[in-house]
């Protein structure tokens, strides 16, 4: 039997959809970098300043690009690389819920995601 998992009060993506995305609950128009205990819009990759705020909180950023495979780009990664974030970049669903399951194994993870 399946059981629901408990977030235990967290920030998890509930659902998406073109241009938005449902996280606890709540309905994000556009980006958004989503934390355990925080959720920002985002503006996309130009936008640092929410990843910037990243510092000290997460180990892991899932970088969701839409729809796309892709890389996030070089600059990106070396800044967040040297606040001491790894960066996995991926479709914006896949990321969701990779975030999803290593929050829900209580680490310190967060998601950028772009809208599809």
């Amino acid at each position: 039997m399946l059981e629901p998992t408990d977030f235990e009060g967290k920030n998890a993506v509930d659902s998406y959809g073109p241009g938005f995305f449902r996280i606890a609950g709540k309905v994000f128009q556009g980006g958004v970098v989503v934390e355990g205990d925080r959720i920002q819009q985002w503006q996309g990759l130009g936008d640092l300043d929410p990843l910037r705020a990243l510092e000290g909180r997460v180990d892991v950023l899932f970088l969701g690009l839409g729809e796309q495979i892709g890389y996030a780009p070089r600059p990106l990664t070396a800044l967040l690389e040297g606040l001491g974030i790894r960066v996995e970049s991926m479709p914006s669903p896949t990321a969701a819920r990779t975030y999803n399951v290593t929050l829900s194994e209580g680490r310190r993870v967060a998601c950028a995601l772009l809208p599809l």
